[in-house]
């Protein structure tokens, strides 16, 4: 019998998640909470796809429709999403769900489908998006060990900052701190920034498996990352510092306190997430050492000629960057959610 593919109904939603966390390349991103915080913030319309038999799921693809004037029709998984693209329990099944999402892409006359894969083994032929690389690094319950596993130059910067008494607080609620670090961040980047509801989505939907860490001096915020909890990983997610206080190191500070506090509560990975070659995130994130691999994106062109370019590299885009960057921080702030929900 050909194996059926169909959407995801509300009551299949446990048993969704269930399949993710037990499957070797599952993400945070592939998760129901994920889906609604999408739903809730940016109003995309889910067409999350998966393959059952017998009321066992035996693979899924996370899916939304996005559509503006920019990008016109498109298919994506996952928005704002590092990881996403096919899990599945055999090639036959993900080989099943690359044909329909193909399908299903011509059917609605999209510009193109992007998979957003982790891993090779979830890619089903359509053309290569190159240029995005993962980092990760093993993690464990020594300190001393984890310290020693660092690059000389930045083991030097995380000895420095453990020297100058700074404190980690963790939060399962909202932080405004954060919030207005990482929005002055990005401001910096000539990014657009997040709406406030979407970050208070995320810590509702996720429940235990997210937490914000602010870094402190004496009663100060400096720092301050959410992080997602996934199976025996640790991901920071969204980080920023104030760059008045740089002299302190504040970053090192708090990736080695997640790592040494993640290591001790029995995680074993820490994922910090993609970055481009080309990028100041990239070079910070390499000194760290980490194992690297390249993300194997896939895009299938529909109506689209050309695959996309939608990221700062593009030469496009500096003349924008520059402008965002001298725009009052108030004005980015409201700008930036409209701005962003064009290009997730």
């Amino acid at each position: 019998m050909p194996l059926e593919v169909c959407q995801l109904q509300p009551e299949q939603n446990d048993a969704w998640d269930k399949f993710v966390l037990a499957h070797p390349f599952g993400s945070p991103f592939h998760m129901i909470a994920w889906k609604t915080t999408i739903e809730e913030v940016f109003q995309y319309r889910p067409l999350y796809l998966l393959v059952a038999e017998e009321d066992r799921i035996r693979g899924v693809l996370p899916l939304f429709m996005v559509e503006n004037f920019i990008l016109g029709k498109v298919l994506l998984s996952s928005p704002f999403a590092v990881y996403g693209g096919i899990l599945a329990d055999a090639p036959d099944v993900r080989d099943a769900l690359g044909r329909h999402v193909a399908q299903l892409g011509g059917s609605l006359k999209v510009e193109y489908v992007e998979l957003r894969n982790a891993y090779h083994e979830q890619c089903v032929g359509f053309n290569n998006l190159a240029g995005y690389v993962a980092l990760k690094q093993p993690i464990g319950p020594d300190e001393a060990a984890l310290l020693e596993s660092i690059p000389r130059k930045t083991r030097r910067m995380v000895r420095k900052s453990l020297e100058n008494s700074l404190s980690t607080r963790r939060l399962r609620t909202a932080s405004p701190a954060f919030e207005d670090l990482y929005s002055r961040n990005l401001r910096r980047l000539g990014t657009p920034s997040f709406p406030s509801l979407h970050f208070a989505a995320l810590m509702r939907n996720f429940g235990d498996m997210v937490e914000i860490r602010e870094v402190l001096r004496e009663n100060q915020v400096i720092a301050a990352v959410m992080t997602f909890y996934f199976r025996d990983q640790v991901l920071p997610y969204y980080g920023a510092s104030d760059p008045a206080f740089n002299s302190l190191a504040p970053n090192n500070y708090m990736y080695f306190d997640l790592m040494r506090d993640a290591g001790k509560n029995g995680y074993a990975w820490f994922d910090f997430g993609r970055s481009k070659k080309v990028s100041g995130s990239y070079d910070f994130k390499s000194h760290w050492g980490m194992q690297q691999c390249e993300l194997p994106y896939e895009v299938l062109l529909v109506k689209r000629k050309t695959l996309p370019h939608f990221n700062p590299n593009n030469p496009s885009f500096q003349l924008p960057i520059k402008i965002w960057q001298h725009l009052p921080l108030p004005l980015t702030r409201t700008l930036g959610p409209v701005v962003l929900r064009l290009i997730p």
